[in-house]
């Protein structure tokens, strides 16, 4: 009686636990190893050629700046830069919105918003093919795999077909407003393809449009944009060593449109330019302090300025 007793028991505990309608479980250990599934990513070539260069410019200027311009203000200022250089370029920008893109696009001159491209990435804004076509056919994006897969274009062939670049070193928008970690790959590219980095800073595009919104809130909201002097890796200087100059720049130019020209360079001159990754505090404090709108005067205060509009 003992031995079938125990035996029941066995039975009722091996049936509690038992996947009843499904698969076993299998350690992982045990599995049979498959390759893992590749994404689909939509090729995006066919938006720099001919009638897509023509129909984007159609679409930008006939449609999306009148847009933007109707939901947010804007002042633009470094501009010159351009002037002093010729593309294709890095453009290497922090990122807080949606708005960034067509910020960055909108006030740069037309030659050269129309030979920009804008890496964007492939699991966000190439997963479906509406998606896809829109933002290639809009921003001009190519796919690049934020999990270091392969794409069937890479920035470096856009960049060897005379194209500049607009890339977020950070990876993705800022739950915050602050700005994160820079990745190297603006650092690598420029060192790899012999091209300057320009480095952008912008104001106001979290507190216009935070991460999670689906539109700009109303009001017209006042962003800010600065372009700075550009940079090339020194000789002898490392992908490693010239990432965290890029950052600095773009750090710079973040003081610098938040306080005057002069206090930034004396700022920097001495090391003691503010980290934009923000203070340490708690995470609604750090919300809240990038909620608020640059406040800007009358006249712009820069020293290159580049464009005023409201």
């Amino acid at each position: 009686m003992s031995f079938l007793k125990e035996t029941a028991d066995d039975v009722r505990t091996m049936a509690r636990g038992w996947r009843w309608g499904r698969r076993s479980m299998v350690p992982r250990s045990a599995e049979q190893y498959v390759l893992p599934a590749k994404s689909t990513v939509f090729p995006s070539d066919w938006s720099r050629r001919r009638p897509a260069i023509a129909a984007r410019e159609v679409a930008q200027k006939g449609g999306l700046e009148p847009l933007f311009r109707s939901q947010v203000r804007t002042r633009v200022e470094g501009l010159d830069v351009l002037d002093r250089i010729d593309g294709p370029v890095i453009f290497a920008a922090n990122h807080a919105s949606h708005l960034d893109t067509p910020l960055i696009l909108l006030s740069l001159p037309d030659e050269w918003r129309r030979r920009t491209a804008v890496a964007a990435a492939a699991d966000y804004f190439f997963d479906t093919w509406w998606r896809a076509v829109g933002s290639s056919l809009l921003f001009n994006t190519f796919p690049i795999d934020r999990r270091g897969g392969a794409m069937a274009t890479t920035p470096g062939e856009v960049l060897a077909d005379g194209w500049s670049l607009v890339i977020f070193p950070e990876g993705t928008r800022s739950q915050d407003g602050w700005m994160g970690k820079f990745r190297m790959g603006a650092a690598f590219l420029a060192h790899e393809y012999g091209v300057p980095v320009v480095p952008v800073a912008h104001r106001g595009t979290f507190a216009a449009m935070p991460r999670g919104a689906g539109w700009p809130s109303p009001g017209r909201r006042q962003l800010t944009i600065r372009f700075g002097e550009p940079l090339r890796p020194a000789e002898g200087e490392s992908v490693r060593e010239f990432a965290p100059r890029i950052k600095d720049a773009v750090a710079q130019l973040l003081d610098e449109d938040s306080t005057t020209w002069w206090e930034s360079k004396r700022r920097a001159a001495s090391g003691a330019t503010p980290d934009p990754s923000g203070p340490e505090v708690a995470q609604w404090r750090r919300v809240w302090a990038q909620s608020e709108s640059p406040q800007v005067t009358a006249e712009p205060s820069g020293r290159r300025l580049a464009a005023w509009r409201r």
